[in-house]
């Protein structure tokens, strides 16, 4: 099961970074999702997946018996996700945004600091 979860996170990683290359912004954006879900996967790795038990301790006792499940990974993973929603959102907004105003999503297209017909910036005061 951890090979597995090791390729697939692999694959995952391989995906992101190929398309956060790309020179469109909603290809990057799924890029960055899949990176998110790639790092939320090795987590989950890392945190050896077993069938031993829930990740709780018993009414009545201060510590567990005998093994448990490690509830860490768990909780790390569920914060990254409602993050990387969050910030997924913020990005689809500003780009959707960004697409009125400019009318493409080419990053090479969006030159409003630096027009292609322009010379030069001014060298010094």
């Amino acid at each position: 099961m951890q090979a597995l979860l090791a390729l697939l996170a692999g694959a995952l990683f391989g995906g992101a970074i190929y398309l956060l290359l790309s020179r469109r912004i909603v290809r990057v954006l799924i890029g960055l999702v899949l990176f998110g879900n790639a790092a939320n996967l090795t987590i989950l790795a890392a945190g050896r997946v077993s069938v031993r038990s829930l990740p709780l301790v018993p009414d009545g006792l201060y510590a567990p018996e005998g093994p448990i499940a490690n509830p860490l990974p768990q909780a790390l993973i569920l914060t990254a996700i409602v993050i990387s929603f969050s910030f997924f959102a913020v990005l689809l907004v500003l780009a959707f945004r960004a697409y009125q105003d400019l009318g493409t999503d080419d990053t090479g297209l969006m030159r409003v600091a630096e027009p292609e017909g322009e010379g030069p910036p001014p060298l010094g005061y």
